[in-house]
């Protein structure tokens, strides 16, 4: 064979409408990062209990998970750009009615409301991706998606303790208009989402045909990813968030401003692993990823609850958040073969976020229960079980990226064969 006629490997552009999504992902996340260290003052401002204020909190998590599913029956009705927009709008409304709350009650019920809104966006955008990125940078495009959602993150806490300055309302207005802003963009830059070319120089259909939930549980590597999505969240979401701050207080004796690095120290090596491994879940494949995340993350959480001074304290949280950067766009994109471009898949894809959201506040639990009862270490040490539980399903479950693919494009209708089955 010719040099000429040797296969090589295409650059894949990034569409425009994905650029879209990843800019209004940017505003997202940075508008909720000046929210975020103003929320808890902003509750207690009522005369409130640690433990109330807390509740307002994680009452955003809760009401993604408990609505996720109707967020993917909406999907697969309404469209995925019309349901991004609503729920974008509902949450740009909850956070200004939260700037004028009179109570605590109030407060709760408007950030609760804000839920709502979130996880209809979230599985909206996922659909979105999942139906515009080309097959073969679907890594790639999780990578870049979830690296704008981190940017935001860690700028928008710098953001917000200014504007807190000027009182503790603003900052939620100031999300509130970021929300409008983002819904106007994705709105009038995404009319031509059902005519953009996919995989092959075929078109999106307007009306694609939803896979059933039932077809993609039959696939093991969709039930693996839900394993690992759980772990993730659990440790990614949950542990570091509740008990990472505890830790760095209580047992290394140091004050609030080594919380704060450790955490920043955690998406740095998120942001650092996300360079190149989404890169590497479109060349490697999705498994050997997820499973090497799962393997780094878990291991640096069990070793973080024996660290006795903070170097090792700020190494290990940056290992851990690596090992959370390795599996992050590769799980995305583990659901998005399984789901396809030519199909949309509200409730498949509602049911993976929910895996996250159940770890994100299970995990807090169960790691205060074993605080309190024995000891740091035995909680950190809980998050390496789940992961290596999870390891074991993905062991045992064929890789998407060569399996599942060939099937979701071929057959767009929901009669289909579940996919392999090793």
């Amino acid at each position: 064979m010719s040099a000429k006629n040797l296969p090589h490997k295409a650059v894949v552009r990034v569409p425009r409408e994905i650029k879209v999504l990843i800019a209004a992902a940017f505003l997202i996340a940075i508008g909720f990062g000046i929210v975020a260290p103003v929320l808890p003052q902003f509750a207690q401002s009522f005369d409130v209990s640690v433990s109330a204020a807390a509740v307002v909190v994680s009452v955003f998590a809760f009401t993604r998970l408990i609505f996720a599913p109707l967020s993917g029956v909406l999907v697969e009705r309404w469209g995925e750009r019309s349901t991004y927009v609503v729920g974008i709008l509902i949450v740009g409304a909850s956070s200004a009615a939260c700037a004028f709350a009179q109570n605590y009650w109030q407060l709760l019920l408007f950030r609760g409301l804000g839920g709502i809104g979130s996880t209809m966006f979230t599985v909206a955008a996922m659909g979105l991706l999942i139906r515009l990125a080309p097959p073969q940078a679907r890594g790639k495009v999780s990578s870049l998606y979830a690296g704008s959602f981190l940017l935001g993150n860690i700028a928008g806490p710098a953001v917000g303790g200014l504007l807190a300055g000027f009182g503790m309302q603003l900052p939620f207005l100031v999300y509130a208009g970021a929300l409008l802003v983002v819904a106007i963009l994705v709105a009038t830059q995404l009319p031509a989402m059902k005519a953009t070319a996919v995989s092959a120089g075929t078109a999106a259909p307007a009306k694609a045909a939803a896979l059933p939930l039932s077809t993609a549980l039959g696939i093991p590597a969709y039930r693996a990813v839900l394993t690992s999505g759980f772990a993730n969240g659990w440790s990614a979401f949950g542990i570091r968030m509740a008990l990472v701050p505890l830790f760095a207080t209580v047992a290394l004796g140091a004050g609030p401003e080594v919380a704060g690095i450790s955490l920043a120290v955690f998406a740095i090596g998120t942001a650092i692993a996300l360079t190149f491994s989404g890169r590497l879940a479109d060349s490697w494949g999705r498994k050997p990823m997820i499973l090497a995340g799962l393997a780094v993350n878990g291991a640096a959480m069990g070793v973080l609850g024996f660290t006795g001074n903070e170097f090792w304290f700020f190494l290990v949280s940056a290992i851990a958040g690596l090992g959370s950067g390795l599996m992050g766009p590769a799980q995305q994109a583990s659901v998005a073969d399984v789901i396809g471009n030519k199909r949309s898949g509200g409730k498949v894809l509602a049911t993976f976020q929910m895996s996250s959201d159940l770890g994100a506040i299970i995990g807090p639990i169960a790691a205060g229960v074993l605080v309190d009862f024995f000891s740091y270490g035995l909680a950190f040490a809980m998050a390496t079980v789940v992961s290596v539980i999870s390891m074991a399903f993905w062991l045992s479950a064929k890789d998407t990226h060569r399996e599942v693919e060939l099937v979701s494009e071929k057959v767009p209708g929901t009669k289909t064969a579940s996919g392999p089955q090793g």
